[in-house]
């Protein structure tokens, strides 16, 4: 089957969404599929919006020799009314993969209509779905107010972690005993590139509620994404009078971040994801996680047994519970153990890419 993959910028992108998309495009090769990757420039979302008058776009996408189009569903502010030009003129299908959407994050008032608005008629005119979260499925279901019932075909084919080549169930639970009884102070790591999203503000300013030699915080992530974000949660830590006890690493490679892992005992990222790679990541070396009751991250994290989930902005909450798990290391090591658990019981890689794989073939 001919393929093409049409994404923002490079496939090799260090994200959750671009690792996913990459993982099924190198599965779909190794299967024997052809597969084009289409690649629009990064810009801002009002130039985005301007793609739909570009006629050089709408000439190549109609110029492509594809059996299906996969569309990385970040893309629809390009693509919401070239799309609908595009269907039934071109002899190929148009399939998205939604990882989230922005209509579901938070933004200022003025600007939630028109998300919505241009975000539904994106996924109206579309072929196919693959969501990365029966979470996320849900959310295009509410916005299409379809009621459960699905239009178009669909899957559900769900993230992995194995890249990371994490130790054995073994040794991770030996790890974890060894530091049953540590009095040293909890050390927290907080994974995401620094983007409001990722909640990196609402963690420091919990753990400013807390006494400093009782924890340590890695933070692990590019800062060029929004550098002023960045520059933003630094100065808080500044103001916070917490900087002495955080290590600012900047993105970092797979094997330091595995040793970043090793090192940690906790994992927060109070985020909104559609899946939350990470969280399954942060399992694999046997670290709880505490994320949020926004979108998908309880599909991973079951509250009270391999981490907690908290209340977007619930500050106090946030605190109350890493200090919990700094005071109880019993605690620590029960949801230790039931995190890597949780780790073991996800599909591969290779499992969720090959469920795509016999959908797409199945279909179309």
């Amino acid at each position: 089957m001919r393929i093409g993959l049409l994404i923002y910028g490079a496939l090799e992108t260090v994200s959750g969404g671009y690792l996913y998309d990459r993982k099924m495009i190198e599965h779909l090769r190794a299967r024997g599929d052809q597969v084009e990757v289409v690649s629009l420039p990064w810009r801002n979302y009002a130039q985005h919006l301007a793609d739909n008058l570009s006629r050089p776009l709408l000439k190549r996408l109609e110029a492509l020799d594809v059996d299906i189009l996969l569309q990385d569903e970040l893309n629809h502010p390009s693509l919401f009314w070239i799309n609908r030009r595009l269907r039934g003129h071109v002899p190929y299908s148009i399939v998205s993969i939604v990882h989230h959407l922005r209509a579901g994050e938070t933004h200022p008032l003025r600007y939630r209509a028109l998300y919505r608005a241009i975000e539904r008629i994106y996924l109206q005119n579309v072929d196919g779905f693959i969501y990365n979260s029966q979470t996320t499925r849900r959310s295009v279901h509410r916005l299409l107010a379809q009621n459960g019932q699905a239009l178009v075909p669909e899957v559900v084919a769900y993230p992995a972690a194995d890249h990371l080549e994490s130790p054995t169930t073994n040794e991770v639970d030996a790890r974890i005993q060894s530091r049953r009884r540590a009095t040293d102070p909890l050390r927290i790591l907080f994974v995401g590139n620094l983007i409001e999203r990722k909640g990196l503000h609402d963690l420091l300013a919990a753990l400013a509620q807390l006494p400093k030699k009782g924890w340590e915080l890695t933070v692990v992530g590019s800062q060029d994404v929004d550098p002023q974000y960045a520059n933003r949660v630094r100065q808080l830590a500044i103001e916070r009078e917490i900087s002495s006890a955080i290590q600012w690493m900047g993105r970092i490679s797979d094997a330091e971040l595995r040793d970043c892992y090793k090192r940690s005992h906790l994992l927060v990222v109070p985020s909104y994801e559609g899946f939350g790679i990470v969280y399954l990541e942060a399992m694999s070396f046997g670290l709880p996680v505490i994320a949020s009751t926004a979108g998908a991250a309880h599909e991973i994290v079951s509250h009270d047994e391999n981490g907690f989930l908290t209340e977007p902005g619930a500050v106090t909450m946030l605190a109350d519970r890493i200090d919990l798990l700094q005071r109880d290391r019993e605690l620590l090591q029960r949801m230790s153990l039931a995190a890597r658990r949780r780790f073991d019981e996800q599909p591969t890689w290779a499992q969720s890419a090959e469920k795509v794989y016999q959908w797409l073939h199945g279909n179309w």
